[in-house]
């Protein structure tokens, strides 16, 4: 009761001090390119909002003697920003013409791509990318929110589309494709995803269907645009998991421009969470700039560099995770000796120059060097102890009655990796009337060196168990004398030396036509590919594929705002470095490309909900894959087959309601459904490692409307369980199980001491800055217990083997601090 006496007497106070301060009024007609006035579109600034009546008028109070950035947004158009500095309280008039093709952001102009809505591909805001919570918050914490993109690893950044692996994913910075380093085998050893969001400025996604110009991937295509600045400025963040410092930089006669940023990040906060108690001593830093200059009007040139190096030491000490049901409650405890060093150093470079011939033509040479330097090394030692627990689960202490089990696993491994990959591209545009073509040549050369020395040795109730390929029997053991050949549990030993040459290119034309009063636009290309291995265990011979692909986009002549789309065509993966290596560490050279004709059908309703803009997205998809390279998943780490004796399809559907649920923000609904099975040597169909069969997700924003500097960012994900329950051991086709549901809520909470849109007089060391936040972000909310694998454990008296559930990240709680000069 006293608490709600405080709240009310604070807001009293807050409203009557409100009232004292001078208001002017903005008001005026919004009006598109014909002079016609147009309804609905939002005005709003610092959580304020108004909109425009079916005149085009509106009208909205602003401080006086405050700067104030007035945004002017509507589905149709695109965004527009008026700074205004108002000395006196009388009404100000402000009429606006809104723009189809370019966006207006104070005083810089981001010519955006007015095919986005056309092509099906989803535009995520950098500033949303920036103030979402997550474990991993960044560009692929936003995208695991949007239907059709699954992750159930928030020590992860990497991420699965309809049905797809981490390895069928394309991103792109600044029209250059960024690789991932080879070796990691677990979300907690990734550190940094190579994308810096503090110098984002656009990012556009899709999940499926995707163009001719982006190349030759299964799944989905990440497209990044880093920002370049006009005026000098920086930013910092601090947060109880690292910090980043990113700088913007111009010449005085703006012919250079460059931001820079730095990054560090600990992860012990979020391990330290996790059922084993470790010494955890990781550092994950990288140094990222890009920097352009602007030679004339027809030459431009940019460089793109990026140096980041992950070391990851960890310690295990001890193990206590609980299990099973209310009627068997059961207790795993471990007992670590040992540790793992692990490394990987990146260094990365891209040089682009952008010479317009003439107003139709304009070409882009793009040359990049991606060289990773990576080391794996482990000796650890588990000693295991299982028992029942007498106590209910989740009790802090546990009597156990007696062993079900005991035994020891030794892991080893010495893997070293040393990659370089140099690419070198030519892209071509040339406009006329109604029509675009787009063409590109690109050579690639990787060169991989790669050493395989990894055994693990399982020793249970007194004696060596051996591997399950070897043709001994075992079943009367130990009362019974083994007298064959010892040998470890699992052994891989190879060295590879390989190189593959790549040459691809692709043309696509684009293309706008009239159908009666509805708007047509249609896009048609092809790609193709050659490559060829040489090196350790290869035969020389090349291989090639064609991938034809085409997309259709019809706006009919209605009363709603609504757009169809069909898209689809032949894609072609051609097998990477790491899909060429089977279980045994052993190159194959004969793999094949794996092959998908995709088919998605989309439709996006655009339509007005509580006076606000809002936006209905579906597709319906179907993939039929051939010449499938069988994989099976550990937490992040994939192993391939390497051969193609499966084939495989995916299906599903996918929704995606956004709009501004709160006025003055953007905030979305997702869902999807997902159906995908391969069919290996003609065995029948089964569930691939990836079927997600379900999502929901929300991203959701809101501010108080009495204090609209506080604000709260929530992140909520919901997917049904995988497969991945079985032993990497077994027959999949004789074990289907799944692990439990992943459920989290991430949820943020900040406080903004200096906004942007309402300039303070400066009043001492906080004058400085243009924006300063401070926030409360809590991980994983509910405390919700989420599995990424199993670990297997054996009772000697039943012969039974328990899946013990390996255990993710519990609530965690971070403190984060923002600010830009």
């Amino acid at each position: 009761m006293k608490n709600n006496k405080l709240s009310f007497v604070f807001i009293v106070f807050w409203v009557s001090f409100s009232t004292l301060a001078q208001l002017a009024k903005v008001k005026g007609t919004v009006l598109d390119a014909q002079n016609h006035p147009v309804s609905n579109v939002s005005i709003s600034f610092s959580g304020h909002f108004t909109q425009s009546d079916a005149k085009g008028f509106y009208s909205i109070k602003v401080p006086v003697n405050k700067k104030v950035n007035l945004v002017f947004s509507h589905l149709t158009f695109k965004k527009a920003t008026v700074s205004l500095l108002l000395k006196n309280s009388s009404d100000y008039e402000l009429n606006l013409v809104l723009n189809e093709f370019e966006e207006q952001m104070g005083e810089i102009v981001i010519s955006k791509d007015k095919k986005i809505q056309i092509h099906g591909v989803t535009a995520i805001s950098a500033d949303i990318v920036k103030k979402i919570p997550g474990a991993n918050a960044g560009i692929e914490n936003v995208l695991k929110t949007l239907a059709g993109v699954n992750s159930n690893n928030e020590m992860s950044t990497q991420y699965s589309v309809r049905g797809g692996n981490y390895d069928e994913n394309l991103v792109y910075v600044n029209d250059v494709e960024i690789y991932r380093p080879f070796l990691i085998r677990s979300g907690q050893q990734e550190g940094l995803s190579f994308t810096n969001t503090d110098l984002v400025q656009n990012v556009n996604f899709s999940a499926g269907g995707f163009q001719a110009k982006y190349g030759d991937k299964l799944s989905s295509v990440l497209d990044i645009t880093y920002r370049n600045p006009t005026q000098f400025g920086a930013s910092f963040e601090a947060s109880l998991l690292g910090g980043s410092i990113a700088v913007d930089a111009v010449s005085k006669n703006k012919k250079w421009t460059s931001v820079t940023g730095v990054r560090y990040r600990n992860n012990s906060l979020l391990v330290n969470s996790q059922d084993t108690q470790t010494n955890y001593k990781p550092t994950f830093v990288d140094v990222q700039t890009n920097i352009n200059y602007k030679a004339s009007e027809k030459w431009q040139w940019s460089f793109l560099g990026n140096i980041s190096q992950n070391k990851y030491n960890y310690q295990p000490l001890i193990r206590n995770t609980k299990f099973g049901t209310a009627d068997n409650p059961m207790q795993l405890t471990v007992y670590y000796e040992g540790q793992e060093k692990d490394e990987y150093t990146t260094y990365f470079g891209a040089l682009k120059t952008t010479y317009q011939a003439s107003d139709k033509l304009k070409f882009k040479f793009i040359n990049s060097v991606f060289h990773t330097l990576e080391q794996e090394h482990f000796d650890i030692l588990a000693q295991y102890l299982l028992t029942d627990n007498s106590t209910a689960i989740g009790s802090d202490t546990y009597n156990a009655s007696y062993a079900n089990g005991i035994g020891s696993q030794l892991n080893h491994a010495r893997n070293d990796l040393d990659a370089l990959i140099i690419n070198s591209e030519v892209k071509g545009f040339y406009d006329w009337a109604k029509s675009n073509l787009e063409f590109g040549v690109k050579y690639t050369r990787e060169s991989i060196r790669d050493r395989v020395m990894e055994w693990e040795v399982v020793d249970s109730a007194g004696f060596s168990v051996n591997p399950r390929i070897l043709e001994f029997s075992r079943e009367d053991q130990p009362y019974t004398s083994f007298e064959g050949p010892l040998a470890p549990y699992r052994s891989v030993f190879a060295t590879n030396y390989n190189t593959i040459n790549r040459f691809s290119a692709y043309v696509q034309w684009n293309a706008k036509s009239y159908l009666e009063n509805a708007v047509l636009w249609y896009t048609l290309g092809g790609r193709i590919q050659n490559w060829g291995i040489s090196g350790t265990n290869s035969s020389g011979q090349s291989q090639t594929v064609f991938s034809p692909r085409g997309q259709l986009a019809l706006k009919p002549d209605w009363e709603k705002d609504m757009i169809f789309r069909i898209s689809g065509g032949y894609y072609y993966q051609p097998p990477f470095y790491r899909e060429l290596r089977d279980a045994s560490g052993v190159v194959q050279d004969n793999v094949k490309a794996q092959q998908s004709v995709q088919l998605v059908l989309g439709n996006e309703y655009n339509f007005q909900m509580w006076k606000r803009p809002f936006r209905l997205v579906s597709e319906l998809y179907y993939k039929s894959l051939n010449d499938v390279n069988a994989y099976t998943i550990d937490n992040v780490r994939i192993r391939y087959a390497a051969n193609n004796n499966a084939k495989a399809y995916a299906q599903g559907i996918d929704f995606r309601l956004n709009g501004e649920f709160v006025p003055g923000t953007e905030s979305w609904f997702s869902f999807g459904y997902l159906k995908t099975e391969e069919n290996s040597n003609n065995k029948g169909y089964i569930a691939r490692p990836t079927d997600q069969r379900l999502k929901f997700a929300v991203l959701f924003q809101d501010y108080m409307p009495s204090i609209p500097s506080m604000r709260l960012y929530l992140n909520l994900v919901y997917n049904t369980g995988l497969p991945g329950g079985s032993p990497s051991y077994t027959d999949p086709y004789l074990y289907q199980n799944r692990l439990n549901d992943y459920r989290r809520v991430d949820i943020g909470f900040s406080k903004v001491l200096i906004d942007a849109n309402l300039i303070k007089a400066k009043k001492g060391w906080l004058g400085n800055f243009k924006e300063l936040a401070i926030g409360l972000e809590i991980f994983n909310l509910f405390n919700n217990q989420n599995a990424i694998t199993n670990t297997w454990v054996r009772d000697v008296y039943s012969k039974n083997e328990y899946a013990v559930p390996n255990y993710m990240t519990t609530r965690v709680f971070n403190v984060k601090l923002n600010a830009k000069l």
